[in-house]
C-alpha cells in the first residue's frame, strides 16, 4: 500500500511534540495507515542549552516569569487525554538535544529503520521516566535497544561532523520559517502546525492521499 510522505519536525523535550506524535499515530491508525512511515527532522527549542543541561524549572521561570507548575498541569491534562501518563514531577532537567537528534537521524530508514521507535523511546524516557536524555550513558542505553550497538552509538555521540550536520538541519528548519513544533508535513506540501486533534490529522492525511 502506498502512503503519502509524512515528515515530523519536533524536539524530544517538547511535551506538545510527544502529544502530537501520539495524536498523529492515532489518526494514522484510524485511517488504516498505522504502518505509514514517519520521517523525523530535528528542531531545538533552545540550542543555547549547555551540554550538561540545566534545571528545567529555573530555565522556564527565567524565560516566562513565575512558577511553571500551572503550565505543567495544563500540559499533563492534555497528555492524559491522549493516553500519555505525563508527570512533570519526574522531569527535573532540560537537556541539550543535539546528540539525541543525531541518533534519531542515523536511525532513519536508509540506515537502521528504527527511527520512529527510537524517537518514541526518547520521548518516553524523558517525560515518563525523568531520564536525562542529554547524557551519553542514557542515550547509549536507549539506542542499544533500537538497532545500535553500544560502541557504535557512543562513537556517533562523539562524531563532530555528525553533530554539526544535525545542528545544520535544525537551523535549516528555522530558516524555512518553522517557529514552533510539532510541525507535520503530509505529501511534501500540506502542513499541520501544532499538536492538533486526531480528526485534523485524519483530514490532512486524506487530503494528501487524495481521498
Amino acid at each position: 500500500m502506498t502512503f503519502p510522505s509524512i515528515e515530523l519536525i519536533s524536539d524530544v523535550i517538547c511535551p506538545w511534540c510527544f502529544i502530537g506524535l501520539r495524536r498523529l499515530e492515532d489518526a494514522l491508525a484510524e485511517e488504516g495507515a498505522a504502518s505509514a512511515p514517519i520521517t523525523f527532522h530535528p528542531y531545538q527549542l533552545d540550542p543555547s542549552t549547555p551540554p550538561e543541561g540545566a534545571d528545567l524549572r529555573e530555565r522556564l521561570a527565567a524565560k516566562y516569569g513565575g512558577d511553571p507548575e500551572a503550565m505543567f498541569q495544563r500540559v499533563e491534562q492534555a497528555a492524559r487525554e491522549s493516553g500519555i501518563p505525563l508527570d512533570f514531577s519526574k522531569v527535573r532537567r532540560t537537556p541539550n538535544t543535539l546528540k539525541a537528534h543525531t541518533l534519531i537521524a542515523r536511525a532513519g530508514a536508509s540506515d537502521k529503520g528504527t527511527q520512529h521507535a527510537l524517537a518514541k523511546a526518547l520521548f518516553e524516557a524523558y517525560f515518563l521516566e525523568g531520564k536525562d536524555i542529554g547524557a551519553d550513558a542514557v542515550l547509549v542505553e536507549i539506542a542499544s535497544a533500537h538497532g545500535f550497538d553500544r560502541a557504535e552509538a557512543q562513537a556517533l555521540l562523539e562524531d563532530r561532523a555528525a553533530l554539526d550536520s544535525t545542528r545544520a538541519e535544525a537551523e535549516a528548519m528555522s530558516r524555512r520559517g518553522i517557529r514552533g513544533v510539532p510541525f507535520t508535513i503530509f505529501g511534501g506540501s500540506l502542513a499541520v502546525s501544532g499538536a492538533q486533534p486526531v480528526d485534523i490529522f485524519c483530514q490532512a492525511f486524506r487530503r494528501a492521499r487524495g481521498t
